[in-house]
């Protein structure tokens, strides 16, 4: 009897009647496309090789009560499933009790200050010189909103110029700083 000529549907049929052969036949027809979409989301192999064979146990372990239509179908949803909880778990953060939490914060803020203070003193050197390269006028402005937290009305008003002008000239500002401030 050649099972690999049979449905995806029949087989599940005969795997209910205990038909071990037929489990291997879908696990042979399937397990690459759901390790290889399991691998391009997690680009974990053993993660990947960990799913597929969940998803499998489990249709193993309940063969007697699944009534599945579309058996490729069923693999995609508990492939995404399963894609899902893992990456979920990567991104959950890891809690621990602390005894003395004013002590952690003393140690952290006195090793990283001084970092801290010489990235804050570079990015104000590149913006300094950044600003150099723009229009005098352009310039006056940013410098006007950002440095001297003047509204567009007050700088418009200032410089005598309209407000539309100030909105130009701070896009523009801004359209060229974002490059340079990556």
């Amino acid at each position: 009897m050649l099972l690999r000529q049979y449905s995806d549907l029949e087989l599940l049929e005969a795997m209910k009647q205990n038909v071990n052969k037929a489990f291997d036949v879908l696990f042979e027809r399937y397990w690459s496309t759901l390790y290889s979409t399991a691998f391009y989301y997690l680009k974990d192999a053993d993660a990947a090789s960990e799913i597929v064979q969940d998803i499998f146990l489990r249709i193993w372990g309940k063969r007697h009560d699944y009534e599945i239509r579309s058996f490729r179908n069923y693999l995609t949803a508990a492939a995404r499933y399963h894609i899902y909880k893992k990456l979920k778990a990567r991104k959950a953060i890891a809690l621990s009790y602390i005894a003395d939490y004013e002590e952690v914060k003393l140690l952290q803020k006195s090793v990283n200050e001084g970092e801290e203070k010489l990235y804050r003193l570079e990015l104000e050197n590149t913006v300094e010189l950044s600003l150099k390269q723009l229009p005098k006028r352009c310039r006056e402005i940013f410098i006007l909103s950002r440095n001297k937290h003047f509204s567009n009305e007050e700088i418009a008003q200032q410089l005598n110029i309209s407000r539309r002008t100030v909105e130009n000239q701070l896009t523009s500002a801004l359209h060229f700083l974002r490059p340079l401030l990556r």
